[in-house]
């Protein structure tokens, strides 16, 4: 096999020397598709982060693969890096029965999160020819033997392989039946500030922080919920910097955003401020919305915003649909599958929403809240305003000020600190 992994790119996702589009893991499933002989539509690939498995067996000869990549950008990586090395016979699927109908060899690398692969490996034994061979693999350093146990309760006979380069593959043949009832989603009513009763999550098992509230969202929340219960503004506002947001007409359904306004039908929460309503923005946007545990809280407790939230990860879009369908404000959040929202248009949201990741895959990178922040500043009309919530370690007030505008300190936590920042 003479296919060139150092040609690929991560683009459009953050690309630094230190980062690269493929790793020895790779490599090593692609030897054992190889040598499986397996045909190309009998192979399902997944987790393939920037397209390097499916093309390398492209490249080979294999065609009618199935692909299911969760994350936006890693299917427009494979779509720039399929386009670039001219190379296709491939088709992109969501973790369903047409991606895994038929399938005899199904490659994975291995996600971080044990619900993630517990849910994957349900998937292939719930859709997957019988006689399937699941092959995993993952770098060592990020392997556990609580892998093996998860893998096991669909399959009867789960091998690890002798490392090689740092790497390890899992070889499960003996696929088990699968229960009638999936181990995922899952839902759990959670206490939020801000509401008089649990907002209920609904989880997949790549959603981040799974059917609960993180500390990080929990603590922008409990900003949010202050200021709402307080009444007061921006401190940026009362120093007379910027001019108060103009409400937007809410009776006119056509926006931007494509979100039609209107109350829920059926909600199941009241706001702790009765005059939450009076200064809600026009169009809100929670970016990197996971769960969707902001998007559904701001929806319950301003009635008349028009909210878009969107995420990279599918696993995370579906999890926000179903919180907001569980929690009767769906016809008011508009969820989309994005990178970092690049489907809204420009000066678009009056506000932003933002709990921004501090890791990228398996590396601690500051590059994915960076560009959030941009995507944030492009999306923001002038005078909108970003809340974001970070480790204070990170210190990112400094760079939100270059890259938003004027920027203040709502709340800080022994771990978090809140800021507003104004568009400029």
């Amino acid at each position: 096999m003479d296919f060139s992994f150092s040609a690929l790119r991560r683009f459009p996702d953050v690309e630094a020397p230190n980062l690269q589009a493929w790793d020895a893991t790779d490599e090593l499933l692609v030897q054992r598709a190889l040598a499986a002989g397996v045909s190309g539509d009998e192979i399902a690939v997944i987790g393939d982060e920037y397209g390097a498995i499916t093309l390398a067996l492209t490249d080979a000869g294999l065609r009618g693969i199935r692909v299911h990549q969760d994350l936006a950008t890693g299917r427009r990586a494979l779509a720039h890096n399929a386009a670039a090395l001219s190379l296709g016979g491939f088709s992109s699927h969501e973790l369903d029965a047409s991606l895994l109908g038929g399938a005899r060899l199904v490659l994975l690398q291995l996600p971080k999160a044990l619900a993630e692969l517990e849910e994957i490996v349900d998937a292939v034994a719930r859709w997957a020819a019988p006689d399937v061979t699941l092959i995993a693999g993952g770098r060592v350093k990020h392997m556990t033997l609580t892998q093996n146990e998860v893998i096991g309760r669909s399959f009867e006979v789960v091998q690890p392989q002798r490392a090689e380069r740092k790497s390890r593959l899992i070889v499960a043949t003996g696929r088990r039946d699968a229960p009638a009832q999936p181990p995922f989603p899952v839902a759990a009513e959670v206490e939020v500030p801000g509401l008089s009763q649990p907002l209920t999550v609904v989880a997949h098992g790549g959603a981040f922080a799974g059917a609960r509230l993180d500390i990080g969202t929990r603590v922008l929340l409990e900003a949010l919920a202050a200021e709402r219960t307080s009444g007061l503004g921006s401190q940026l506002r009362r120093n007379g910097q910027i001019p108060p947001s103009p409400r937007r007409n809410d009776a006119d359904p056509h926006n931007s955003s494509g979100v039609v306004p209107g109350a829920s039908t059926a909600p199941r929460h009241t706001s702790t401020s009765p005059t939450a309503a009076s200064t809600t923005p026009g169009t809100v946007v929670d970016l990197g919305c996971g769960t969707g545990v902001l998007a559904a809280t701001y929806a319950l407790t301003h009635p008349d915003a028009r909210i878009i939230a969107t995420d990279r990860s599918a696993a995370a879009v579906a999890s926000a649909r179903a919180t907001m369908r569980a929690n009767g404000v769906d016809d008011r959040v508009t969820v989309t599958h994005d990178d970092a929202g690049s489907e809204i248009p420009d000066a678009a949201a009056d506000l932003v929403l933002l709990n921004p990741p501090f890791h990228l895959g398996a590396s601690v990178h500051t590059g994915a809240a960076s560009r959030l922040f941009a995507a944030a500043a492009r999306m923001l009309r002038p005078g909108g305003e970003l809340l974001t919530v970070f480790n204070s370690s990170l210190g990112y007030r400094r760079e939100l000020s270059a890259t938003i505008g004027a920027t203040e300190q709502v709340l800080r936590t022994p771990k978090f600190t809140v800021t507003r920042s104004v568009r400029r």
